[in-house]
C-alpha cells in the first residue's frame, strides 16, 4: 500500500523501518524542520534521507504547499507517528483510506497531547495504546486497535513511554496498516460519554502542593518527568524535583514542605499524611543532583520549609 508518514524523533524512524520491512510503499515522509541552534538530531529525517524517501520539512502542516505536496505523492493512507499538531481536513481527505494515528491512552479516556503525563499524575494503574482513524476533532476518530498497558508505582513518563508504549505503538501501527490493506480493519465508535480531555502539560499544572497526600505529590513528580518537571520554591528560588519515593514508615506530624531528614536516597520532605524522599533535584539554571549532592551544593537545612 502507498503510505505517507508524518512523524518525528525515534518513534517516527522506527515506524518507517517497520513499515518498509512489512513491504509497504513509503511514498513520502513529513517531519519537523531543524531549529536554529538545534543540537539534537531528528532520527526520522535522517532515516528518510538515508533511505532516499521523498521528504518534506514544513513549519506547519496547514500550509497549502504541504497539502499540494501530499496530493502529488498519491498516498492511499496517511500514518501519524506521534504528531501533536492538528491535521487539516483537506489533507485527511486525500488518501483512499484517510489517516490513522497513534495515541498513548485507552481512548476515549485521556484525549489530548499529554495523555501519558496526566494518566500518571491522576494515579492510574493502567493506560494503553490506541490506533484510530483521524477525524475533524482531537482524538475522537473510530478505533482500529487498542491494547492495555500497566503503569507501575515508580514509572515516570519516560519509563512508561520508552519501555512499553513506544515499542507496542510501533507494532500496532504496522498491524493496523496491514489490516487496512487487507480490508480487515474494524471501525469502532468511541463512547463519548466515557471521554476525558486533558490539556498539554505546562509548568503551571505541576506546582507541588506539599499539603496534599503522599500519593498525590509522588504522582505529580513522576508524571512530570522528563518534562516539564514538578516545581517548588526554596528561599525564593525555583526547584525542580525529578524523582521521588514514598516513605513507608510513619512520619511525625510536621508542617507541609518541611525538610525532615537526610537519608542515603535523598531528602525527606513532609506532606499532609507522611513524607516523600526527593531523590533528584535541580535548582533553576543548575544541574540535576542527587539529594546528597543537592544538600552540599545549596546548604539547605533541616526544619526549613520549601514550597
Amino acid at each position: 500500500m502507498r503510505v505517507l508518514l508524518i512523524g518525528r524523533d525515534s518513534f517516527g524512524k522506527d515506524c518507517l523501518k517497520a513499515l518498509l520491512k512489512q513491504g509497504e510503499d513509503l511514498v513520502g515522509v513529513i517531519t519537523t524542520p531543524d531549529k536554529v541552534g538545534q543540537a539534537k538530531a531528528n532520527p526520522t529525517k535522517d532515516f528518510a534521507t538515508e533511505a532516499a524517501l521523498p521528504l518534506l520539512l514544513p513549519s506547519s502542516l496547514k500550509d497549502l504547499q504541504v497539502i499540494d505536496w501530499v496530493k502529488s505523492r498519491l498516498p492511499e493512507l496517511i500514518v501519524l507517528a506521534f504528531v501533536t499538531e492538528i491535521i487539516p481536513e483537506a489533507m485527511i481527505d486525500i488518501p483512499k483510506y484517510k489517516a490513522i494515528n497513534y495515541h498513548p491512552s485507552l481512548l476515549p479516556k485521556y484525549r489530548g497531547g499529554s495523555a501519558i503525563h496526566w494518566a500518571i499524575i491522576n494515579g492510574e494503574t493502567e493506560t494503553g495504546v490506541t490506533i484510530h482513524y483521524i477525524d475533524a476533532w482531537i482524538d475522537t476518530g473510530d478505533i482500529i486497535l487498542q491494547e492495555r498497558v500497566p503503569i507501575y508505582p515508580q514509572d515516570t513518563v519516560a519509563s512508561l513511554y520508552f519501555e512499553r508504549l513506544y515499542p507496542i505503538g510501533v507494532r500496532m501501527i504496522v498491524e493496523a496498516v496491514r489490516m487496512i490493506g487487507e480490508g480487515k480493519a474494524p471501525r469502532i465508535k468511541q463512547d463519548n460519554s466515557q471521554a476525558s480531555y486533558h490539556p498539554m502539560i505546562q509548568e503551571k499544572h505541576v506546582i507541588i502542593d506539599f499539603g496534599k497526600s503522599v500519593h498525590h505529590v509522588h504522582n505529580l513528580i513522576r508524571g512530570s518527568n522528563p518534562h516539564p518537571g514538578a516545581t517548588t520554591y526554596w528561599r525564593g528560588k525555583k526547584i525542580k524535583i525529578w524523582n521521588s519515593r514514598i516513605i513507608s514508615e510513619n512520619i511525625k506530624p510536621s508542617r507541609p514542605g518541611e525538610i525532615l531528614q537526610y537519608v542515603p536516597q535523598g531528602i525527606v520532605i513532609a506532606v499532609a499524611d507522611g513524607g516523600i524522599i526527593a531523590e533528584k533535584l535541580q535548582m533553576e539554571g543548575g544541574k540535576k543532583l542527587s539529594g546528597e549532592d543537592f544538600v552540599k551544593a545549596t546548604g539547605i537545612i533541616l526544619g526549613e520549609i520549601i514550597g
